[in-house]
């Protein structure tokens, strides 16, 4: 129990480490960026600090400068009297009327150098990640199916004919593009079905997907369905993936052929299983015929296995729901992915979330699309995953903040009043007006961005909330479904099965 204890708090302590460290990093560097590129204009600094509101922590240097950690982790600023009036929001500073004026490259030289410098930390961190490797799933790396669900199921439970296979898509279908876009892993195919915001005549979603089957390339336009809690665009289809032995039931079929733990069961009668329900739909096609099951036992990332096979009669049974007739051998199964490291050149990992964060912004504000602000982070959002990508591999949480700073890069230009985008804007606006916004319009348009700023992240954080409730729940559920499983499960027969 105590070492249980101890490990569940040095998980949270070093969770928070990892936190503190990348995401206070990223927001650090971002202000830093600022800070230096003022220094070297000659602007005058009157403020440093990370977060909003009231300090926590302060001080003042022998270069004037207040260094400050305040209450309000939403991000940091450095107060430039002479660029920007923020009064209001990063409280008393000197009045910009007796400081001398600055030029507008100056003005877009500094309000610019946050994201640039959010830009290089991500650079430096894909450097690191290169040499590292970023662990992946394997059967991902390709876009072949593996997998047409005949019906998906929205988040109300209500089904409908899976798109895919509406559309006719098969299995070894290999997909070559969505919307246009090439895709090289099954993750791209998800994201730009999620993000896509095609329309019908009618109004009816699409999206376009382009194909190869036995060396014809087609195109086919599907009708993407709105599933799971999060209701993002889906089209039914799955990757290849290793089926397991997640439990062996007693005085079953499959224990008295010689089935166990963890094996993989790989065919059946010669058919490769690449699926999880393969093996039912076979059975349920098959009968009560015997069936052989070629396995691999002992298989792992460094382990190819031992290959077997067990020759199995399926019993049939009456289901007490549908009362229709199954057969069962008396296992029961899970799905395992297999890892494997790649290297990406450091440029084209940066670019590859440059391309995305905008693929995010664009789906974001078109009003055609079913992303909204809803399917954003907040910073308990971004915490909760840096804690879950550290219970897996460090290298995901390297993986992970190169994302949050090429998205905080990308969102500071963004020109909305607040961010460095909005300074810009209004940089811009009085160059072009030859005179200054006056201060009191600057001032109060600010004010009322950063209170929508503030209910935005509010609102946000009210959806990552439910979301992390959802995941510890499932995560129960999984737990109690894996002690079932162990519960049920036969002990390792004492002699392997036959080859």
């Amino acid at each position: 129990m105590s070492s249980s204890i101890f490990q569940s708090l040095f998980s949270s302590l070093w969770s928070v480490f990892l936190i503190v460290l990348f995401f206070g990093g990223s927001i650090f560097v971002h202000e830093l960026g600022h800070f230096l590129a003022a220094r070297r204009r000659g602007v005058k600094v009157s403020r440093f600090s990370i977060g909003f509101g009231p300090a926590i922590w302060s001080k003042t240097g022998k270069d004037g400068v207040e260094y400050r950690v305040s209450w309000i982790p939403l991000g940091g600023y450095v107060a430039l009297p002479q660029l920007a009036d923020m009064a209001a929001i990063e409280g008393e500073s000197e009045s910009v009327e007796k400081l001398p004026p600055v030029s507008y490259s100056t003005r877009m030289i500094v309000f610019v150098a946050g994201a640039v410098f959010n830009v290089i930390f991500a650079f430096v961190l894909s450097c690191i990640l290169w040499a590292a490797g970023t662990p992946v799933i394997e059967e991902e790396q390709s876009t072949r199916i593996a997998f047409v669900h005949p019906t998906v199921e929205s988040a109300d439970g209500k089904t409908s004919p899976g798109p895919a296979y509406a559309a006719g898509l098969q299995r070894g279908d290999v997909l070559l593009s969505v919307d246009g876009k090439t895709v090289k892993t099954f993750a791209d195919i998800g994201q730009l079905v999620a993000l896509g915001h095609g329309r019908t005549a009618d109004g009816k979603r699409s999206v376009v997907i382009e194909y190869e089957r036995s060396g014809v390339t087609k195109q086919v336009t599907l009708t993407p369905e709105l599933v799971g809690a999060e209701e993002f665009r889906d089209i039914g289809i799955e990757p290849a993936t290793k089926v397991m032995v997640g439990g062996v039931l007693a005085g079953t079929p499959a224990e008295a052929a010689g089935l166990q733990l963890n094996d993989v069961i790989t065919k059946l009668n010669g058919e490769p299983v690449e699926y999880l329900s393969f093996i039912s739909e076979y059975l349920k096609a098959n009968g009560a015929k015997p069936v052989t099951f070629g396995y691999l036992r002992g298989s792992g990332p460094d382990a190819p296995g031992i290959a077997g096979e067990a020759v199995i009669t399926p019993v049939k049974s009456i289901d007490p729901e549908t009362k229709a007739e199954v057969f069962r051998v008396g296992v029961q199964l899970r799905g395992a992915f297999t890892k494997k490291i790649i290297r990406t050149p450091p440029f084209e990992q940066v670019w590859d979330k440059v391309v995305w964060s905008w693929r995010n912004i664009q789906s974001l504000v078109s009003p055609s699309s079913d992303v909204g602000l809803s399917k954003l982070s907040s910073p308990i959002g971004i915490a909760y995953r840096v804690t879950q990508f550290a219970k897996v591999d460090i290298r995901l949480v390297l993986w992970f903040v190169i994302l949050v700073n090429v998205n905080l890069a990308i969102f500071n230009l963004l020109p909305i009043p607040v961010l460095d985008g909005g300074h810009m804007f209004f940089a811009t606006l009085a160059k072009i007006r030859g005179k200054e916004i006056p201060f009191n319009v600057i001032a109060t348009i600010q004010g009322v961005f950063m209170v929508l700023l503030l209910a935005m992240v509010f609102y946000v954080g009210v959806f990552d909330v439910r979301r992390i409730a959802r995941d510890k729940s499932d995560e129960a559920q999984a737990r109690a479904a894996v002690e079932k499983a162990k519960a049920t499960a036969t002990p390792p027969a004492a002699q392997p099965a036959k080859p």
